[in-house]
This record gives structure tokens, sequence and C-alpha cells, in this order.
């Protein structure tokens, strides 16, 4: 009963703190312009805080990033936790596959201190112990004043991944005829799980991310194929020029790389013409575009 109580007076914080900079947002416009240029918290605030948890969401959204990004596994027992990768190994204290372990099992492990011990500068003791969130608690956390910006991860990996995602997101309220236009983005490497998530909700857009080696062969008819099934492309942001932007746009496609953390880089791809990105310093990007929008007034 404490325990429930706990999450209700944090839920109830967190809901007044962030409907005013969640208003201010959606106020904003269209998330899905492709005037808009958005700022996506890659795993949260994760250059200050332990990635995938909750500090570093509410981080993010205290930076007002646009989106906070979710990476998804799955346990054993079927349950969407918030993980880069399908190991425990590198951000927990635990070792082996996601799918090998229970939630019971990963809930006990801790997901802060690795990053205290290897980010001196930004270590804080109340990261030592954070817990693995998953899909649900960070919904019930943020609701709807929060967007959302969803990677399947390693789905071949996770039969049913996509289905679990749906109705996750069903529960929420979060898509549906009355949910906000873009405040849930799905993007994946695999365009076969992008499919499979069109088919089971084909108003809900999706992203095809591109490594840079998928980039050196893409043309005209790639990308009049992946418009076709999503609203924009995820590329690694080192593979990007002025030709391959252009074509991207030409094409009428959000363009949201990844993973941009330098100031200079971000000013030279938003000259270009990105219409977002993926950042680990949400409070940056945002400095690099009041900048880049002033300039260029």
């Amino acid at each position: 009963m404490g325990k429930r109580i706990g999450i209700f007076i944090l839920t109830a914080i967190l809901s007044l703190s962030f409907a005013g900079s969640a208003s201010k947002a959606s106020s904003k416009g269209d998330l899905l312009s492709q005037n808009r240029i958005v700022t996506i918290a890659h795993r949260g605030a994760s250059g200050y805080a332990p990635e995938h948890t909750m500090p570093s969401y509410q981080l993010a959204h205290k930076m007002k990033a646009d989106y906070i990004e979710l990476d998804l596994q799955m346990t054993k027992d079927g349950q969407l936790i918030a993980m880069h990768d399908e190991t425990l190994d590198r951000t927990t204290n635990g070792s082996g596959a996601v799918k090998d372990h229970t939630l019971r099992e990963i809930k006990q492990l801790d997901a802060g201190s690795w990053f205290n011990e290897a980010y001196h500068n930004q270590a804080k003791p109340e990261y030592k112990g954070l817990k693995v969130p998953t899909l649900d608690e960070i919904l019930e956390t943020f609701g709807k004043y929060a967007n959302y910006y969803i990677e399947t991860k390693s789905p071949n990996t996770y039969p049913g991944m996509e289905e679990k995602l749906i109705q996750t997101l069903k529960k929420h309220h979060l898509i549906g005829p009355h949910a906000k236009r873009g405040q849930v983005m799905i993007q994946s490497f695999s365009k076969d799980s992008l499919l499979k998530i069109r088919d089971l909700d084909p108003k809900l857009p999706t992203i095809q991310l591109l490594n840079a080696k998928s980039m050196q062969s893409v043309n005209d008819d790639t990308l009049t194929e992946i418009r076709s099934y999503a609203v924009g492309v995820g590329p690694d942001f080192n593979a990007l020029n002025g030709k391959n932007v252009q074509d991207i746009r030409q094409h009428d496609l959000l363009l949201h790389p990844y993973t941009v953390n330098d100031k200079a880089e971000m000013t030279r791809l938003l000259t270009l013409g990105i219409t977002g990105a993926f950042t680990n310093y949400a409070d940056l990007f945002n400095e690099a575009k009041k900048e880049f929008k002033h300039t260029n007034r």
C-alpha cells in the first residue's frame, strides 16, 4: 500500500510540474511539420544521467526536449523495459541476455552506479541503485505530458513485441482517435517491424533508421519506398551531406539524424536542413536551434 501511495504522489508531482511546459510545447504546432525542428532526448538526458532511467527522462523533460527517446527490450516473462542493449552487462550490475531474465530479476539490479563510475563529472549519489523502468511505468509517470520516440530494438529476438507495444500505448490512451498527432513516434532499423506497426495502427507515424552503410546506397527508389510506410528517416549523422539531405527532404520525409552531441556539428546539420536530431544533450541542441533561428530569421 505504501509503495502504491508513493507512486501516486510521484505521478501527481510530475504531472503538475510537467503540465506547464507540456502545454507550451503542444502550443507550438504540429510535431510532424516539415517546418519544425524537434529535439529528441536520446535515452533521456543521457549526457547528464544514467540512460533509460527515470532521472534521465525527467531531466530531459525539464530541458524542454520535444521527445524522450526509449529503446525497448522484452523480458523472459514478456514485459517491455527501457534498455538499449540486449544484454544487462553494460548498464546494470547484472549479466546475460534480457530475454533470459524475468522482470522481477531485472528489477533487483542497479541501473545507475555504472554511470557514476564511468562519468565522474556527472556522478550523483542518488544515481546509485536506480531501477530499470518498464514502458508501462514510464507512460504511467509522464502520461500525456510528454512525447515519446520509441524504438523496437532487435524485434526478431522478441516475437510479439509490436503487439505488446500497441497494447500498452492503447492502455495509456496515447494512440487512437483522440491522441495528439505525433505524440508517439515508432522507430526501427527493421523495416518488417515498422510494417507490422503500420498494420496494427496505420495512423501511428514511423521512422526508418539507417546506419552509415545503408546511407551509401540510398537513392530515389529507396526514399520513395520508405515514404510508402514511414514519415521520416533517422540516419547516422556522419553520413549526411548537402546532396542526400536535399534528396530526403524532397521526398517529404522528416530527417532526424542520430546521435548529435557536438554543437558545431549541430549547427552544420541545421544549416543543411534537418528537421530534428537525437542528442544526449537536449539543452545544447535547444541552444543551437535558437542561435540558428536568430541567425537565419
